[in-house]
């Protein structure tokens, strides 16, 4: 891939994301290439965002049904990073402006207590390096204009990532099945979305451990205290002005977003 082209495709996704106008696809400028030169794009960004004082706190898995891979052409997840200042306290409203055409998607977050720095790890090695986990909402974004995207859009867009919410009842692995846990979120007390742990590639735990050898690969390998967002458990909602979302996981309890009113 041509590294001008690489570079054009950041700087776009860079400036719909200070602008706040989102922009046409990227895919066009790599064409031909492969998930590798998606990956470059993002992280461009990425290190913008770090020599901008921005910190790394985590990372965010998607593409976790079998069904949105089928559509998007691929047989894997990806990721994208987590920002500290993509944390959103629960009871804090969330501007929509602060999000490029935001959704939102139920999740479980697990927050690591020992590094995962070795690609070779293994699926006990990612069980025991599991602090805790608490139920998540993700608000996803995409910096594309009207959600045009393909898998090479996604990846170079950092995952189409935006901002997250965390749970405040914290449960050891021993405590809940993240694999049959049932989740409900309802939007101003309507169910709007439905899932389960199994509907992330079989079980959250499966992508978390995905995700510990991709990174570690990558060079930006997971470390104590970081947040990784798992994946979805059920399909994403566009949100607007006033929504309220309470997503509740079965041995998780419950975590709130709410929007402002604008």
């Amino acid at each position: 891939m041509s590294e001008a082209n690489i570079q054009e495709a950041a700087d776009r996704l860079w400036q719909a994301a200070q602008s706040g106008q989102p922009c046409a696809p990227v895919r066009d400028l790599i064409e031909g290439g492969d998930i590798q030169a998606a990956y470059a794009i993002q992280e461009i960004n990425t290190r913008r965002g770090l020599e901008a004082g921005r910190r790394l706190v985590g990372r965010k898995i998607g593409l976790t049904s079998k069904a949105v891979q089928a559509q998007l052409g691929v047989d894997q997840p990806d990721y994208g990073m987590l920002f500290a200042d993509m944390a959103v306290a629960e009871g804090e409203d969330i501007a929509l402006s602060s999000v490029s055409q935001p959704k939102v998607e139920a999740e479980i977050a697990f927050i690591l207590g020992s590094d995962l720095d070795d690609e070779r790890v293994t699926p006990t090695d990612v069980m025991n390096a599991v602090d805790y986990a608490v139920a998540a909402i993700e608000v996803v974004g995409s910096r594309v204009a009207n959600w045009d995207i393909r898998i090479f859009d996604t990846i170079a867009d950092n995952a189409s990532s935006g901002l997250y919410v965390l749970g405040s009842e914290p449960k050891r692995l021993g405590e809940f099945d993240p694999r049959l846990c049932g989740m409900v979120m309802e939007r101003k007390g309507e169910p709007v979305s439905v899932g389960a742990g199994a509907a992330c590639l079989g079980n959250p735990l499966t992508a978390a451990w995905w995700l510990a050898r991709v990174m570690a690969k990558a060079g930006r390998p997971l470390r104590k205290g970081d947040t990784i967002l798992s994946g979805a458990l059920g399909p994403m909602v566009a949100a607007q002005p006033g929504d309220v979302f309470e997503a509740r996981i079965n041995g998780l309890g419950a975590v709130r977003a709410s929007f402002a009113k604008e």
